[in-house]
Parts: structure tokens; C-alpha cells; sequence
């Protein structure tokens, strides 16, 4: 179950113990908008400064090993772009690609992540549309975007991930990327650890079954579901996407930083991210 970093939000949602059950769409986004409201300041204390939330233009890292979009350009040029942030929490990446030119807008499930977004705007001036909504019905019209992108949002939080997959091909333009970054699959077999506990494998890698915290009453508080580099693949493939690159970062010398899951120990044996490049045919 979740550490001590989210005790207000494992106190507010009454969360007693985890379950390896399977869970509908419904029941998977409900718990999830519960969670990142209930947890909302309590996350942006622990990762909000590594995200840049509070800088004047945001920041666009894609992942815990710090890769920055301003480096690695695995959008490609911005400006005058429409680009879509799926799951932008409290959107430093949405503002960053603003701040280099683009027409962004960026959505997520919950209120309270959208809502330390507004105070963080509020304070630098610069705006981009926020929208709530969740990521498996998308309301945007057909091919309304030149590109999208999710580092860490909603595609791993979601139980019908083709279904996202399905929605951004939708209301991308032809020629359009879409690129999101998740936990790595290979992660799902290990404790989620930092430390050398989290260096032994004790799950099936095969095994979908979706982690999931309760309440008393069995009621889903937290949800992360799994699916290996192939099932990914195939989603985007099966939504009519061209699968360009996947990226697994490299743990850098230069951080010593632990972000839940992730240190610097685990990242030195095997990767913590992927990042899947995809285009939609032109």
C-alpha cells in the first residue's frame, strides 16, 4: 500500500488494504478522480519543485529520470502547433509548450490536480484551457490536434488503455504525434521499492490484473493497471498508429534523487520508464 507521503489521502479516502482484482471503467476512473484530488497537495510537495509546477512557464519532464522535452524534442518543433496534454495534472508541461510557441490545451481527470494548475497560472500570468474529463472519451472533434502527449498521465490509470489509444487517433491530424510516457512494464514484477527490497521479482510479468487499494467496504480507492512493451504496441498499432521509437531512459549520473519507486540503485540494473513514439499516418 501507498507510504507515508500520501497518509492525508489514504486518511480522507479510508483506504485499508489492496486488493488484485479486476475493475471496469467506471469503478477505475471513479477511484482515481478521488485519489488525485485527496492527494493533490501532498504530491506537489514531494515533486512539485522536480516538475517545475511554480516556475513562470512551467517545465515539460517527461519522467522520474529527469528527461526534459526542451533536450530530447520527441515532439518535434512546437510552435503554432495544437497539441493536446492528456493528463496533465497541474499542466508545467502544457505551460511549457505554450511558453515555446504552442496552442495547447490540457485535460485531466481530477479537479484538485486541475486546480494547482489555475494557482500556478494565477501566479505567473501565462495561460493555457484546462478541461476535466477523462481520457477514454475524449471531447474534442475529429483530427482537432497536431499532436498529444501524456508523461505519466491517465494512460496507466485507466482500465481500457486501447480505448485512449482509439480517442487520441481520433482527434489527431493526420501526420499527428502522439507520445506518452508510463512506468515500465518490466517494473511490475518488482515491489514497489527504491531500496534493495525492490530488486527482487515477485510478480508474473503476464499478469494484468490491476493493483488496486480498498476501503473497509472493498471500495476501490487507487488504481494502476498493467500491460507488457507488446500489449502497448499493439493498443496503438490496433488504433491505427504508427509505433516509431520506444524510449527507456537511463538513470543519470547527475540525480540522486528518489521519487517513490524510482532511485538511483534500481535505476543502475533496469529501466524505469517507457516512452512510446507514435504518428498517426498522414
Amino acid at each position: 500500500m501507498s507510504d507515508d507521503r500520501h497518509a492525508a489521502a489514504i486518511s480522507t479516502l479510508g483506504t485499508s488494504g489492496v486488493a488484485r482484482t479486476r475493475i471496469g471503467s467506471e469503478a477505475s476512473e471513479r477511484a482515481s478522480r478521488a485519489w488525485w484530488d485527496a492527494d493533490a497537495d501532498a504530491y506537489h510537495r514531494t515533486h512539485g519543485d522536480f516538475l517545475g509546477v511554480d516556475t513562470s512557464a512551467g517545465e515539460f519532464v517527461w519522467c522520474p529520470e529527469g528527461l526534459h522535452e526542451g533536450d530530447v524534442h520527441l515532439l518535434g518543433d512546437v510552435a503554432g502547433k495544437r497539441i493536446l496534454e492528456v493528463g496533465c495534472g497541474s499542466a508545467p508541461c502544457a505551460r511549457w509548450l505554450a511558453s515555446q510557441g504552442a496552442d495547447v490545451v490540457g485535460l485531466d481527470l481530477s479537479m484538485g490536480m486541475l486546480a494547482r494548475g489555475v494557482a500556478a497560472m494565477d501566479e505567473s500570468g501565462g495561460r493555457v484551457p484546462l478541461v476535466q474529463a477523462g481520457a477514454e472519451t475524449l471531447p474534442f472533434r475529429d483530427e482537432s490536434f497536431d499532436a498529444a502527449c501524456s508523461a505519466f498521465g491517465a494512460v496507466p490509470f485507466v482500465a481500457d488503455s486501447a480505448r485512449v489509444m482509439a480517442e487520441v487517433a481520433r482527434v489527431l491530424r493526420p501526420g499527428g504525434l502522439w507520445v506518452f510516457a508510463v512506468n515500465h512494464p518490466i517494473r511490475w514484477i518488482f515491489p514497489d521499492d527504491p531500496g534493495p527490497r525492490g530488486l527482487t521479482a515477485t510478480l508474473p510479468y503476464f499478469d494484468r490484473t490491476p493493483y488496486v487499494e480498498v476501503d473497509d467496504d472493498g471500495v476501490p480507492t487507487y488504481v494502476e493497471h498493467h500491460r507488457t512493451i507488446g500489449d502497448r504496441v499493439r493498443e496503438a498499432v490496433g488504433a491505427g498508429l504508427e509505433v516509431r521509437d520506444i524510449i527507456e531512459p537511463e538513470w543519470p549520473e547527475w540525480l540522486d534523487r528518489e521519487w517513490g519507486q524510482w532511485s538511483p540503485l534500481r535505476g543502475q540494473l533496469f529501466p524505469g520508464t517507457a516512452i512510446f513514439v507514435t504518428r498517426k499516418p498522414a
